[in-house]
């Protein structure tokens, strides 16, 4: 494979999604990166975030509700999506790898990947509805 030519603006997109927790759309991390490189396109930003996932530097989210999400955490885990904000947290569950040997008992093949989604409400949001 070709060697990927550096280039400050995709530095700056993966720089940007290493000090996020929150796995950010495309268009908040082409908001953040546009305050240092104020010419820089949306296409660019999505061009950058399709090439970091296809090379496996940040993993693309589709957590149901339409739009991509990028993190930068690429290590092994689960996520949890409220249902009321539609914020996104990481979960880090010590059996992941007993479901996916699980699976692949009943799957006759080779499982390579898995994605788990939970979905609830969040902290946050259970604070507010038990405020009303």
């Amino acid at each position: 494979m070709k060697s990927l030519k550096y280039s400050r603006q995709r530095e700056c997109i993966k720089t940007f999604l290493m000090g996020r927790k929150d796995h950010p759309t495309a268009d908040t991390v082409y908001m953040h990166v546009r305050q240092e490189y104020p010419n820089i396109s949306l296409g660019t930003v999505y061009r950058n975030l399709t090439l970091l996932s296809d090379i496996g530097e940040i993993s693309r989210l589709n957590v149901g509700d339409g739009v991509d999400r990028f993190d930068a955490d690429t290590s092994p885990h689960q996520h949890i999506v409220c249902t009321c904000c539609g914020c996104v947290q990481d979960i880090y569950l010590p059996d992941a790898e007993k479901i996916l040997n699980y699976a692949g008992n009943f799957y006759g093949g080779i499982i390579t990947t898995q994605t788990i989604n939970f979905r609830g409400t969040c902290s946050d949001c259970l604070k507010i509805s038990n405020n009303n």
